[in-house]
């Protein structure tokens, strides 16, 4: 059994509430310990992985019931609550839903089209039937009958707009197409934007009834929100930015609650300003990329993000690297934790450092 109580879940929606008006007066502090008796056998199925997530022979059922024994293996502490991702189909599940193969193996997934076609030959059109949207249908229906919403399904990783179209066009092609056919991409963005969007509304109205709504962040939203992205964004300079994604980031954060912006490597810096204009992102997740060490001083970056009055998510566990982020940014309530699990027998002194930071 799940060990999650209504107190537990009023605590963290009224916390995530505060924190939000910045009136919690401290960071958000996710933490689970891993190593409780679950109290019943594994179930024979693996967890859902990159490795098994294009197994159709293993039910949506037995996925949420091997979900369930996990999430039993867990206490939860601080904001943590039990959350079953779905972002195992692999970042830019969006490419599949519009007909590309999905491909994979055990460290991740990738989207292939079945034919590179010109870009004036290229349309996208919603398809009811598609075999991996209805995999992820099946999976929410499941688990929302079997945990009645106490278990928040975290929305797949749809995957960023242009992230999307390279997949169809490949990532070369892309960038030469931005040149020779902004038209036609603009075009294409257009469509895959608004697909994008029925997708996400889709599968959020699966959940109504839930605790709330969450995504591979793992951050508590009470209405349906996403953490959008734009991968593709990094080799690209801040012209092409404005005139292919800004349009569209604006469009699709203003129709969320709360969205969020995944800034991913130090090549991206450079659209920062940008993302900080756009008024409906309330937040950025920086993470600097392969090669940069954690121990790097990105005050600059924390500083500027949070002078904009923007949240911010890092990774960082409960250490110095903690406080110096505390110590440039306005408020401690522009910061949110990623959610990292510790062995139970650090229950404890965990417990300790989350006291020292006003988690009761």
């Amino acid at each position: 059994m799940i060990a999650f109580t209504d107190k537990q879940w009023d605590k963290v929606t009224s916390n995530y509430r505060a924190w939000w008006k910045n009136e919690l007066c401290r960071a958000i502090l996710p933490c689970v310990f891993w190593g409780r008796d679950p109290g019943r056998a594994m179930p024979k199925n693996s967890l859902l992985s990159f490795a098994n997530c294009n197994d159709l022979s293993i039910t949506p059922e037995q996925i949420i019931d091997r979900y369930d024994y996990e999430l039993s293996c867990y206490e939860y502490a601080g904001d943590s609550f039990p959350l079953m991702q779905t972002m195992q189909f692999g970042p830019g599940i969006a490419a599949a839903f519009l007909g590309a193969d999905l491909l994979n193996d055990e460290h991740t997934v990738w989207f292939k089209p079945k034919e590179v076609k010109p870009l004036s030959e290229l349309h996208f059109e919603y398809d009811a039937d598609n075999v991996w949207l209805n995999r992820l249908r099946e999976i929410f229906l499941a688990g929302m009958k079997r945990w009645g919403g106490e278990v928040i399904i975290g929305m797949p990783d749809l995957g960023g707009v242009l992230d999307i179209l390279a997949s169809f066009r490949t990532t070369d092609n892309l960038l030469f197409d931005l040149y020779d056919e902004p038209e036609e991409v603009s075009r294409l963005v257009g469509e895959i934007a608004d697909l994008w969007f029925r997708f996400h509304t889709e599968l959020a109205d699966l959940l109504k009834g839930s605790r709330g709504y969450s995504d591979w962040s793992s951050i508590f939203y009470e209405k349906p929100s996403y953490m959008l992205q734009s991968d593709f964004s990094f080799m690209i300079g801040p012209d092409m930015f404005d005139e292919f994604v800004k349009g569209e980031l604006t469009k699709t954060s203003s129709r969320l609650s709360n969205a969020w912006y995944h800034l991913d490597g130090v090549g991206e810096l450079k659209h920062l300003d940008t993302l900080l204009s756009i008024e409906s992102i309330k937040g950025i997740q920086w993470v600097p990329g392969e090669g940069e060490p954690k121990t790097r001083d990105w005050s600059d970056v924390y500083r500027k993000i949070s002078k904009a009055g923007k949240k911010i998510q890092a990774y960082y566990d409960l250490d110095s690297y903690y406080k110096e982020i505390l110590a440039v940014i306005e408020k401690p309530d522009h910061l949110v934790k990623m959610q990292f699990g510790y062995p139970i027998g650090q229950k404890e002194q965990i417990l300790r450092r989350l006291a020292e930071e006003g988690v009761e």
